[in-house]
């Protein structure tokens, strides 16, 4: 076996240990949670970064709130990359292996999505009252006026959404930079939940504050969204008309997530609407509760076809490195 063959197995045995960590054992507790970690820095700063009154065009919280986004995300791409180098230098294979699989669990989180929203439609189940309780530990919208059907939309469109943010994406910028760039990107990513809002939220005014981070996040998910939506259509039979996906992508305002929440729609057959924003496949029925499930079935599909494309790039790449 070459040099370059023996090191793609060691990322592609840490991608497969990251999963099957959270298949089995799902998150971390949040005092070792490294997301969390770059929540409560985030947090900090942007308590004193956004102004707590809406202003004009504000170019110095604009231009002081990218500085900062750049530096904390300068030190979190360090560690990684520091931490990833301690691994592959210092230890045999299979411990480096194991050290970067449970360094990459914590930035992918598949079995509590697919958990959240299964959640979500089990508490329908029992009233809509406790399906809207469930649906806003998911979703930063306002539940209350939403029906049985607008809950079950809104659960099955942040699936889709999140299956590329929380999955997809994070494991894309690992096969392509490593750990660096998976945890580059979960802090983009936690950056634009935090940051990149339009207006107020709590309590600071993000209009130019929340742009870098917004428009950072824009740019790392481009890539990714269009992925997982390719995946979904793959794992979908095909079925789903490409032509029909792009004009669905154009819908939402979003430049990323009108991609998998669109072909999730088309896929299942069903409507998904954020009610007075976008509707994706309006003619499509309403959703139902079987389609919940069968929308976590195809997310789960589309990872495990993620996973085979992943290590076949690995592979590839130490082919191509082999005969450089």
């Amino acid at each position: 076996m070459s040099i370059w063959m023996f090191e793609a197995a060691i990322p592609a045995a840490a991608l497969l240990l990251a999963l099957a960590i959270d298949r089995w054992w799902g998150e971390p507790p949040a005092r070792l949670h490294p997301v969390v970690w770059m929540g409560w820095a985030l947090g900090a700063c942007g308590q004193r970064l956004a102004p707590a009154q809406p202003t004009g065009r504000d170019l110095w919280s604009f231009w002081l709130a990218a500085l900062a986004w750049c530096a904390l995300s300068a030190i979190v791409f360090i560690a990684a990359a520091m931490l990833q180098w301690a691994a592959l230098a210092h230890l045999p294979a299979w411990g480096a292996a194991l050290a970067l699989g449970l360094l990459l669990k914590p930035l992918l989180a598949w079995r509590m999505l697919a958990g959240e929203v299964l959640a979500v439609e089990a508490a329908l189940g029992e009233s809509l009252a406790a399906g809207r309780a469930r649906l806003a530990w998911l979703v930063s919208r306002d539940v209350q006026p939403l029906d049985a059907t607008a809950v079950r939309e809104s659960a099955i469109e942040s699936l889709a959404e999140n299956l590329s943010d929380s999955v997809i994406a994070p494991l894309f910028w690992f096969v392509l930079l490593g750990l660096p760039g998976a945890a580059l990107y979960r802090f983009a990513n936690t950056a634009d939940a935090m940051w990149g809002y339009p207006g107020m939220r709590g309590g600071r005014y993000w209009q130019w504050a929340g742009k870098w981070a917004a428009r950072a996040d824009d740019v790392l998910s481009w890539l990714p969204a269009r992925l997982t939506a390719l995946l979904l259509w793959l794992v979908a039979g095909g079925g789903v008309r490409l032509g029909a996906l792009r004009a669905q992508a154009r819908v939402t305002p979003s430049p990323n997530g009108g991609w998998p929440m669109g072909a999730m729609a088309l896929a299942l057959g069903v409507r998904l609407a954020k009610p007075g924003v976008y509707a994706l496949n309006a003619a499509g029925r309403a959703a139902q509760a079987v389609d919940t499930r069968r929308a976590v079935k195809l997310a789960s599909k589309s990872v495990a076809a993620l996973v085979s494309c992943a290590l076949t790039a690995l592979v590839l790449i130490a082919i191509v490195r082999t005969h450089a």
